[in-house]
């Protein structure tokens, strides 16, 4: 457990000076961007050791090995983020320990996790996830929506009691015009963000970046990043 611990307070720190350095070649604050560590296929125990070592906001993509995780830490003073593509069977256990939910990208799964936050009485945080590898109202490879399903989207979660509508989420495509320019792509999630803003001024979160692509991502502006590998090691394989 010590080298355990050893190896991550090492790696947090390396990614701890890259989003340092990356703000200040930015000019922006060190505080303006939120570090969220990606805790998918590590154990309960690796999540402790990171909330030890002052990991505040964890993120996880399958239900099933989040919510039994989420229990066995339910004393840590974290806040959790599910990122991952959510299917309207699983809103209900998800609602359990999520407080924010960055993978919204349809109509049917914002009515499922208003229901379900209504009858836990929870507030739970909402990301529309945005696919910059799909046409204006299309979906995306690893789901999102256009640019054009925006608007709605933000309506419907602003409108749904028990939801609140904190900002846009993005994965850097791997098809399209945003293929392998990760900094553009980014850069265009930020106008999106900007656009949504004018209507609705405290949806201010921007996710965007993860291991490979930080420092792109905080050069345009975003607000948290999305880092697993670069903190907990390299994934063993998902079967």
């Amino acid at each position: 457990m010590t080298d355990r611990r050893s190896e991550l307070a090492a790696n947090l720190a390396q990614v701890e000076e890259r989003i340092a350095a990356a703000c200040a070649a930015a000019g922006r604050e060190r505080e303006e961007v939120t570090l969220i560590v990606v805790t998918k296929t590590y154990p309960a125990s690796d999540v402790r050791i990171l909330s030890e070592l002052g990991v505040r906001h964890v993120a996880e993509n399958r239900d099933q090995d989040a919510a039994p995780k989420a229990a066995q830490c339910a004393d840590l003073p974290l806040t959790w983020h599910f990122v991952g593509q959510l299917q309207t069977n699983k809103v209900r256990s998800v609602v359990g320990y999520a407080d924010l939910v960055q993978s919204v990208d349809r109509l049917k799964l914002v009515t499922a996790l208003s229901a379900a936050a209504v009858r836990a009485e929870r507030e739970i945080g909402c990301l529309i996830q945005v696919a910059l590898d799909a046409e204006e109202h299309g979906r995306g490879e690893r789901g999102g929506v256009g640019a054009g399903g925006i608007e709605e989207l933000a309506a419907a979660v602003a409108g749904a009691p028990g939801l609140r509508l904190d900002g846009l989420m993005t994965v850097a495509p791997l098809t399209g015009p945003y293929a392998g320019r990760q900094q553009a792509a980014f850069e265009r999630l930020g106008e999106l963000a900007t656009v949504m803003r004018a209507t609705h001024p405290a949806a201010n979160m921007v996710s965007a970046g993860m291991s490979a692509d930080l420092e792109q991502a905080v050069a345009a502006g975003a607000t948290h990043v999305r880092v697993g590998t670069a903190v907990l090691g390299v994934r063993p394989g998902l079967g």
